[in-house]
C-alpha cells in the first residue's frame, strides 16, 4: 500500500509539472477548485471569491466551493485530502490552522503537515469594545482606565464572546491574564448574540471582529478602547494597540491560501505570484478596505513560518482558557 501511495503522489506531481510547464498553463487546464470551509457571505468567502476573479487571466477559471461545518474542519479536510495536482487549493485560517488543533479533541488533519502554504491573504484586526453608556457610567475612557477599573472592583467585570474557544473567548483570556484582573465569561451562541448582549449592557466589554463593530463604533454605541493586533489599525487610527497597556499582547483574524501537502513547490510559487499579484492591484485593497480588512502578501516559506508560530501560540492560549470540543 505505501509503495502504490508513492506511485500515486509520484504520478500527480508528474503531472502537476507537466500540466505547469508554461506560465499561463494554469489557464488553460482544467477549473481551479477554491475551497471555502465557510458559508457563503462571510468576509472570507467575499475576499475568496473577489481573487478568484482577479487571477482569470493568469490562472483561468477559479471555482469556490463553500464546505462549511465543524468549525472550519471540514472543508481544511477536504483540501488536505485532494489530489496534490494544484487544481484543488483552499482557505487556511486562525480557526482552521491555529486554534482548533488544540480545541478538538480529535482533528481529521494535521495542520501542520497536511497542506502547502501558498500566501496569506488578510488580517482583521479585533477590537475591545465596550457598551457606550456602560463606559461612561463607570468613567472609562481607555484600557488603562479599564484594567484600574477592574483592579479596584474584583469580580464585578463579565465580558462576552461567542462562544467557548471562539477568538473572543480567547482573546479575553490573554487579556486578564495580561493585565492581571478578574472578568467573567459569558459564551453566547455566535458573535451577533454576543453583540447584542454588548449593546444592550447585559455584558460589560467584548472582543470583537472590527468589521463587525465598526457600524455601532461610528454610531456611538460602542466605545473602542484598543485594537488587538501589534500596531494601530487603518481604519482606527485614533484607537491604540492593547500591546501599548499590556506588553506582548498580540491577537487577531487571518487567513490565507493553502494547497495539499504534496503539491509540487514549482506549481506552489506560480499559484503564490498570481494571487499575490491579485492581492496588490487596487480594487483588492479598496474591497477589502471596506471589510476592515488588511491584505497581506508573502512567500510560501513566509507563511508557513507564520503559521507555525500561531500554532504554538495558540497552544498555550486554548490550554490557558479551560475550552475544549469534544
Amino acid at each position: 500500500m505505501g509503495f502504490m501511495k508513492r506511485r500515486t503522489l509520484l504520478a500527480s506531481s508528474v503531472a502537476a509539472a507537466a500540466v505547469l510547464s508554461t506560465p499561463n498553463a494554469l489557464a488553460q487546464a482544467r477549473p481551479i477548485r477554491l475551497i471555502v470551509p465557510y458559508a457563503p457571505g462571510g468576509p472570507i468567502d467575499v475576499t475568496a471569491r473577489l481573487l478568484a476573479e482577479r487571477v482569470k487571466d493568469s490562472l483561468g477559471t477559479v471555482i469556490i466551493e463553500n464546505r462549511p461545518g465543524g468549525g472550519g474542519n471540514i472543508g481544511a479536510d477536504a483540501v488536505a485530502k485532494a489530489a496534490p495536482d494544484g487544481f484543488t487549493i483552499g482557505i487556511s485560517a486562525v480557526a482552521t490552522h491555529a486554534i482548533n488543533p488544540w480545541l478538538f479533541a480529535k482533528m481529521p488533519y494535521d495542520a501542520a503537515r497536511d497542506f502547502a502554504p501558498i500566501t496569506q491573504m488578510v488580517r482583521v484586526p479585533n477590537v475591545l469594545v465596550m457598551n457606550a453608556e456602560t463606559a461612561a457610567r463607570l468613567n472609562i475612557r481607555s484600557l488603562a482606565d479599564l484594567i484600574a477599573y477592574g483592579k479596584a472592583h474584583p469580580g464585578r467585570l463579565n465580558y462576552g464572546s461567542g462562544g467557548n474557544g471562539s477568538a473572543g473567548h480567547l482573546a479575553g483570556e490573554m487579556f486578564k491574564q495580561g493585565a492581571g484582573i478578574f472578568a467573567v465569561h459569558i459564551p453566547y451562541n455566535g458573535g451577533n448574540p454576543a453583540q447584542l448582549a454588548l449593546l444592550s449592557g447585559q455584558v460589560d466589554f467584548n472582543f470583537d471582529n472590527l468589521a463587525t463593530a465598526a457600524p455601532n463604533i461610528r454610531a456611538g454605541k460602542l466605545k473602542a478602547l484598543a485594537v488587538t493586533t501589534s500596531q494601530r489599525s487603518p481604519a482606527l487610527p485614533d484607537v491604540p494597540p492593547v500591546a501599548d497597556t499590556v506588553k506582548g499582547f498580540a491577537i487577531d483574524t487571518w487567513w490565507g491560501l493553502v494547497a495539499p501537502a504534496a503539491t509540487p513547490r514549482d506549481v506552489v510559487a506560480r499559484l503564490n505570484h498570481a494571487f499575490v499579484a491579485a492581492l496588490q492591484t487596487p480594487e483588492a485593497r479598496t474591497r477589502f478596505a471596506a471589510l476592515m480588512a488588511e491584505p497581506v502578501t508573502n512567500t510560501p516559506d513566509e507563511f508557513a513560518s507564520f503559521m507555525k508560530a500561531e500554532l504554538a501560540k495558540y497552544e498555550k492560549v486554548v490550554k490557558l482558557s479551560g475550552a475544549k470540543v469534544d
